[in-house]
């Protein structure tokens, strides 16, 4: 029994993990700052979030690229998502107004690349049993 990863459930899984990260957890843990710990807010670790993000949503629209649409689209949503949540870090002041299309974006584009990767037809006349 081999195991296979669905790098499209993981990225929106990240995606996801990030929204709520940056929704959710400076309302839960605004008492950290009392114990000397500082996630929220805190530079390297919200660009350490970002890189992981991008390093399993550009493998998991990778693989849907080469092995089953061959379409940009998904790559151009997940793109602007990722430069949204960049933006969110340049300019601080406006993060609310970046966040939630940079998430939207990146969850678009994961879903739009698993509906391409099950469209596609991969039935080659020499390789069907029909």
């Amino acid at each position: 029994m081999s195991f296979k990863i669905n790098w499209d459930a993981l990225g929106i899984a990240a995606s996801v993990a990030c929204a709520i990260h940056c929704a959710v957890l400076p309302l839960i843990m605004s008492s950290l700052p009392i114990f000397g710990m500082n996630i929220i807010d805190n530079e390297a670790f919200e660009y350490f979030m970002i890189l992981v993000a991008f390093g399993i949503g550009a493998n998991s629209l990778y693989h849907g690229y080469k092995l089953h649409h061959h379409r940009a689209e998904p790559y151009i949503f997940f793109t602007t998502g990722i430069l949204l949540l960049l933006a969110k870090q340049v300019w601080h002041q406006y993060q609310l107004v970046f966040l939630a299309p940079a998430v939207l974006a990146i969850v678009y584009a994961h879903f739009r690349n698993y509906h391409l990767c099950r469209k596609a037809d991969h039935c080659h006349a020499a390789d069907c049993n029909h």
